[in-house]
Parts: structure tokens; sequence; C-alpha cells
């Protein structure tokens, strides 16, 4: 399995856009990629504007779909100017 592991400082004045924007693109991803099999949304407990994505792929393929996907270009596009800063690692997890 592939991981993706993302976090985002979101400008606090956009901290609820983005909450709800993210939350629809994390049920997008698990209703139409299949090899998506993880997407957790977590928030700062006294932060909203802190956010962290654990996603969890099949493999490299299902990363590159994901990225090639409509809804992944249309949540990139909107998010864009509510993104303070935005720190994406991959990682291979052995189970």
């Amino acid at each position: 399995m592939h991981i993706i592991a993302v976090e985002f400082r979101i400008h606090p004045a956009n901290a609820s856009q983005f909450r709800e924007a993210i939350l629809r693109q994390a049920a997008k991803c698990l209703s139409l990629e299949p090899d998506c099999h993880q997407f957790d949304v977590c928030f700062g407990i006294d932060d909203s504007a802190h956010c962290f994505l654990y996603e969890k792929y099949t493999d490299q393929a299902a990363i590159e779909f994901h990225r090639s996907t409509p809804h992944f270009a249309e949540f990139k596009k909107a998010i864009e100017p509510w993104v303070e800063s935005k720190d994406a690692k991959l990682w291979q997890c052995t189970q």
C-alpha cells in the first residue's frame, strides 16, 4: 500500500470553506476511486485552520490516477487561495 500524508495550514478566514471542500473531496475519492482504501481528514483540536490528511492507495498507479481525476483538479483549484502552506509526503506501508 502507498500512503499520502498531507499537512495543510489554511488561512483562518477560509477554514470552514476548506473543511467543507476537503470532506467532499474525501467522499468522492472513496466512492469514485476503487484503489483509494482510506481517506482520513483530521483537524487540530485547538486550531481549525490546521488539517492533516491520511490517504491509503493500492499502489503508485492508483495515486497517479487519483491526481488525474476531475474531482482532484477541481478541489485543487478551489482551495489554492485558501492555503497558507502544504507539506505532502509519500510513504510505503508494509501491511
